[in-house]
């Protein structure tokens, strides 16, 4: 019989504390600031690990998860920037020790990715101790503008963190001169490539979606942490209101990810040398037995389908075979849930049924349990680590995802002890085979009769004020993008009738495409 690999416990990586914070009732005036909501999830892992503060002085990495505040232009906070906020998270706690101070790209997926970071940095020597965490205060930014409140919310410092790369920009030009520079944008288009090749009605795949998401509603009602907690059903989810309007037709606002919330979470993984030095408990512990990265083509125009991410499917395979699990031993998921089309994909490409008994969510998904900026996946672990935890020997996945279906990580947990050291896999390995399928190619200024390919209509606080669509050109089949004219009529009609398919007539007019439809 083969002996077992000995490993070496300075170089296993396990996470030790998890730490949770949401406040919905707190007034602006008295309500706390991203840092500090992320020094209370910091601290709150570090008691949860059982270490406690003595946890401060082993950190020799801290990571913060970038906020939605240096992300998103609008969302620009006008109470101050934090200038490191890794930095300032470490000045507070004491950390005096981390010098890896790390402020990653934007997206969903950073959460698992740095995980895997950090546990690769364990494995490789480099690091004992390693804190991530992420914290958002919209509701409380929100609710102080109203009011008049002048907050102070930056901090300078002497550095800037390693920002890893960067912001890198997920729309093009075109893309954005065409209204298409926001994710409801984006993720309603995907949304109806998918009715399309479900051959669904409109109505039929909006009460499916409400279907899917009142599934995480009934999570989100039973968890203590959750901002929505009115277990939603899917009549409420799909019915058009004035408190559930149409926000990017298909989807209503029940169907979108909820980001003006106060949430943090944390979480700490340590070498088991540093978890046996500091006596971390050995029910604490739980294992990154499988991780995998990459991304879909870069630009949502320049994919063939949209109905697809080659990078869901294979990230989720390798992270499986990695932990030598198949799907069906997995007995707990947290499916990325920012809107219905991005769960409908990982359906799709995990082989998932949307009625699958183990639930797709174990926090209660982006829409009611919260969706705290790029922050949602920490929580989200945080949950997967308290789960495996409290049946050891099971197994979670958690699927991430970042920009437009576009990056995507998925993690493998468990409280079983790994048999072969961490290894965090090349990303090449899956992104080598992405970058070879073929790209979509642009008609940049298409005349002639075309149909279109898919669309969605935007809404404001008065109503339907723009449609935007993905059209191929009935002669050559190249794409093009496009809007139709603006007016009440058109809009109106573009949500009465089915567009998919429409035909009609597409010419430049400035700037942009204007696609009108055959009378």
């Amino acid at each position: 019989m083969e002996e077992p690999m000995m490993l070496d416990k300075t170089r296993v990586p396990v996470i030790v504390g998890v730490g949770q914070v949401t406040d919905t009732t707190s007034p602006p005036e008295s309500a706390r600031s991203p840092l500090q909501l992320m020094l209370d999830a910091a601290r709150l892992a570090a008691a949860d690990s059982g270490a406690g503060e003595a946890l401060w002085s082993a950190l020799d990495s801290i990571t913060v998860i970038r906020l939605f505040a240096d992300t998103v232009p609008r969302f620009a906070s006008p109470f101050g920037k934090l200038v490191n906020p890794p930095w300032s998270v470490a000045r507070r706690l004491g950390a005096q020790h981390a010098v890896d101070l790390v402020y990653p790209p934007q997206g969903g997926d950073s959460p698992q990715v740095l995980l895997a970071r950090a546990c690769e940095r364990i494995a490789r020597g480099e690091s004992q101790a390693a804190l991530i965490v992420g914290g958002e205060a919209l509701r409380t930014e929100l609710s102080a503008k109203r009011a008049g409140l002048a907050l102070q919310w930056g901090e300078d410092a002497p550095t800037l963190p390693d920002g890893l790369g960067g912001v890198k920009d997920m729309y093009t030009a075109e893309e954005e001169a065409h209204g298409m520079r926001s994710a409801i944008a984006m993720y309603a288009l995907i949304g109806q490539a998918l009715r399309g090749a479900a051959g669904q009605t409109v109505d039929a795949y909006r009460e499916a979606s409400a279907r899917l998401f009142a599934g995480l509603a009934a999570v989100a009602k039973a968890n203590p942490l959750a901002t929505r907690r009115a277990g939603y059903s899917a009549e409420a989810i799909s019915t058009l209101t004035q408190d559930n309007p149409y926000v990017g037709f298909p989807f209503t606002k029940l169907m979108t990810a909820s980001a003006f919330i106060d949430q943090s979470a944390a979480f700490v993984v340590v070498s088991e040398a540093r978890a046996d030095d500091l006596g971390v408990p050995q029910d604490r512990r739980v294992y990154l037995h499988g991780s995998a990265a990459a991304h879909d083509e870069w630009f949502v125009s320049e994919r063939p389908r949209l109905d697809e991410s080659p990078a869901m499917r294979l990230c989720a395979q390798h992270a499986l075979a990695q932990a030598g699990r198949s799907l069906a031993e997995v007995s707990h998921l947290d499916i990325y849930s920012c809107f219905p089309s991005a769960v409908q994909i990982a359906c799709k490409e995990l082989g998932l049924s949307p009625e699958d008994p183990r639930g797709l969510t174990v926090t209660g998904g982006l829409p009611y349990f919260g969706g705290p900026g790029n922050n949602y996946v920490t929580h989200a672990i945080a949950e997967m680590v308290q789960r495996v935890r409290g049946e050891p020997g099971s197994f979670g996945l958690v699927m991430a995802n970042g920009g437009l279906v576009t990056k995507e990580a998925v993690g493998i947990y468990s409280t079983l002890r790994p048999e072969t050291p961490f290894v965090r896999e090349s990303a090449s390995l899956i992104q080598d085979q992405i970058d070879r399928m073929p790209k979509q190619e642009l008609d940049h200024e298409p005349r002639g009769e075309a149909v279109i390919e898919t669309y969605a209509v935007l809404h404001g606080k008065s109503g339907p004020e723009r449609c935007v669509l993905f059209g191929k050109l009935v002669s050559t089949g190249a794409r093009f993008l496009a809007n139709t004219p603006g007016d009440a009529q058109t809009l109106a009609t573009m949500q009465s009738s089915e567009g998919l398919g429409l035909r009609g007539h597409v010419s430049r007019e400035g700037d942009i495409n204007v696609f009108v439809p055959a009378s």
